[in-house]
């Protein structure tokens, strides 16, 4: 099919408390209608997880593919039935999910009770490495952070070759789904005080993919001024080499892969556009090289001049030395083990692992994601610091071994420097911690026993947010489960407010925590575990080779 021209809406989805400004309201049984800037909206009741109500909608948009960027629908003219969850964009779902190219919408979620003043704005950017998952409801559910008095936000950007399509030139210079974010941003301060948010308070946050937006935010000149905090979980920009300013291989590999001529960026783009967007997004397994990996494929990009808005125009590190910021305070985090669990991929797999040890210098830069230089040299250093030379054996030693150097290539060394960067040159605090608690469900379950078994890549997500697409809700008990959830909701609440974590009223769940800022000297960290604690240089024993085979002047 032919892709039409790419309109975005962006609308809100819940009802705005009776003396916010800009808008008027009603209350029906079949659900919340609001009357704010962008035109008139139908939501839906929900509730908390301690039952107390919130109201939310979601509104889907005209969208498509064109490889430009989006342009806001800024007025409806008619009311906006916005009662369910929109479709996701474009990629591999299980059976029967709703995907759909018209995918671009924002979610709202406000607490059902009448605020004094405008509430703090929590605006979440979904994971899922630039070419999965949502921000629908079932993998980013409003049932936990909502029993804080905060306004929530999660959208949908594009994804894959439809958001990051980037051949270098005037065609495609790329980053369209870093300017969706922008454009949701933007509906942001143009609506939410029409939802009983403050415009004023927005906290940007996000996980892994979401985390790397966060700090690119803080950079872009596209995004200055549409927030004033930032929270990063377990993903960064700064890492073993720089961004790249085109992804033109792996354009030429999407032509591919749908029969597409590869002559050059013009018939590359000009067939990709006859493609419907169920090959597009179906095309995810043939970008994979070794197994599953790398796990990163695209990527936002410095963007050349070529007379277009550009979103990054500098390299990260460069920009956060040089104090090309929008500095604003910013939570950090990684987890205690991140993706140990791709090592039971090779492991567990006779032909993977025979490849990856007879073939380690040419596999182990796909896997662990390291720059073209001299690839083959770091390969063998990282070998002999994390297997300590030896052969791939399918044992536990060996998995524990593999699985740290997965985690700390992927994501814990990236975080690492942004972590150490940021400490270091911006005005405004840094907080660090290392998310170890290991509870009922994880993002990696043991097989045969189904219980967890490290703290993983996501895993805070799952005290912060309901995930009903893996997870149940988490009950309010005793449990350590349930107090994590009142921990992790505190932080993030107080974090919003008032730009720190601690407690600044009388808060239980928080009274054993003294969180210090991170400073360049002493590099303290919290380890949020079964109870607080704080400790400093964290990992840095493991991330001291990465930063001999990767130097930068911090």
């Amino acid at each position: 099919m032919l892709y039409k021209v790419l309109f975005i809406c962006f609308a809100g989805c819940a009802l705005a408390g009776k003396n916010a400004p800009e808008t008027s309201t009603a209350e029906t049984e079949s659900g919340p209608v609001s009357v704010t800037p962008s035109g008139t909206f139908k939501g839906s009741w929900m509730t908390s997880r301690r039952r107390r109500g919130l109201q939310g909608r979601p509104v889907r948009g005209a969208a498509g593919w064109s490889a430009q960027p989006p342009k806001l629908i800024l007025k409806y003219e008619h009311e906006v039935d916005a009662s369910k969850d929109g479709p996701a964009c474009p990629q591999i779902t299980p059976a029967g999910y709703y995907t759909d190219e018209d995918c671009l919408t924002i979610n709202v979620y406000t607490p059902d009770h009448n605020s004094r003043k405008p509430l703090p704005v929590i605006v979440f950017i979904h994971a899922g490495g630039f070419y999965s998952f949502s921000g629908r409801s079932d993998v980013a559910g409003p049932h936990y952070l909502l029993d804080k008095d905060i306004v929530l936000v999660t959208f949908n950007y594009r994804l894959g070759t439809l958001g990051f399509l980037s051949t270098g030139d005037e065609l495609a210079p790329g980053n369209n789904g870093m300017k969706d974010q922008v454009a949701a941003l933007k509906w942001v301060q143009s609506n939410i005080r029409a939802f009983g948010g403050d415009p004023g308070l927005v906290t940007i946050a996000g996980c892994s993919a979401g985390s790397t937006s966060v700090m690119l935010h803080m950079i872009s000149p596209m995004s200055k001024g549409l927030f004033h905090r930032g929270i990063s979980v377990s993903g960064s920009p700064t890492g073993k080499g720089s961004l790249p300013h085109h992804q033109y291989t792996l354009a030429v590999k999407q032509a591919e892969l749908l029969g597409c001529p590869t002559n050059n960026s013009s018939t590359i783009v000009g067939c990709l556009k006859t493609k419907s967007w169920q090959e597009m997004g179906g095309s995810l397994l043939g970008f994979f090289e070794f197994g599953f990996d790398p796990v990163s494929i695209w990527r936002p990009v410095v963007e050349e001049d070529f007379g277009q808005e550009r979103f990054l125009p500098l390299q990260p590190v460069d920009a956060i030395r040089e104090r090309h910021l929008h500095a604003v305070p910013h939570m950090i985090s990684q987890t205690t083990d991140e993706f140990f669990w791709k090592a039971f991929t090779i492991l567990k797999n006779e032909t993977l692992l025979n490849e990856m040890n007879e073939n380690w210098n040419t596999l182990a830069p796909i896997s662990f994601m390291l720059p073209r230089a001299q690839n083959a040299t770091a390969a063998q250093r990282l070998k002999e610091e994390y297997l300590k030379g030896k052969k791939l054996v399918n044992d536990t030693d060996t998995a524990i071994r593999l699985g740290k150097l997965y985690g700390d290539a992927i994501t814990g060394f990236h975080v690492h420097r942004m972590a150490n960067l940021m400490c270091r040159h911006s005005p405004d605090k840094v907080f660090y911690y290392e998310f170890a608690h290991i509870g009922n469900h994880s993002h990696y379950e043991h097989p045969v026993t189904k219980k967890p078994t490290a703290a993983a890549h996501h895993d805070d997500l799952i005290y912060l947010f309901s995930l009903s697409y893996r997870f149940p809700m988490i009950p309010v008990d005793d449990s350590l489960d349930s107090q994590l959830v009142d921990r992790m909701t505190a932080l993030w609440y107080n974090f919003a407010r008032y730009g720190d974590p601690n407690p600044h009223v009388s808060q239980p769940e928080l009274s054993s925590l003294h969180w210090p800022a991170m400073t360049p000297p002493k590099r303290q960290y919290l380890r949020i575990g079964d109870q607080f604690s704080v400790h400093a240089k964290m990992f840095e024993d493991r991330f001291k080779i990465w930063d001999e085979l990767y130097p930068i002047q911090y």
